[in-house]
């Protein structure tokens, strides 16, 4: 079993930044985030492995950045160039497969326009 612990959503204008923090309670391979907002499905945002192999989402390629600390079991999410279409909740995943087993609580990021 693997706990995921998220920080860092909140309330933005457009063009801003807001860097979100997923703390894993033991190491595990894959690490990543997706979004779902209201009436849509969860999607991939993006997602790294231990060795640092990174996938993005097209929308988002450009903006975020996603970076992991392994010693920290703890993978980051740096969202800049926020646009009103980002908002949604954010759940950090985890596994050994590229949608993994384990997730997060969400957090809630929301770009006003």
């Amino acid at each position: 079993q693997v706990q995921l612990v998220e920080s860092g959503g909140g309330l933005v204008q457009t063009g801003g930044s807001l860097r979100l923090s997923c703390a894993a309670s033991r190491s595990i391979f894959g690490m990543g985030w997706y979004r779902q907002a209201p009436g849509k499905q969860r999607g991939l945002v993006a997602h790294i492995t231990s060795g640092g192999t990174t996938t993005y989402a097209d929308s988002v390629k450009g903006r975020f950045t996603i970076s992991r600390d392994n010693a920290k079991n703890t993978v980051y999410l740096q969202m800049n160039s926020l646009k009103p279409e980002d908002t949604a909740v954010y759940y950090c995943n985890a596994g050994i497969t590229m949608r993994g087993a384990y997730w997060g609580q969400g957090t809630q990021v929301t770009v006003s326009s």
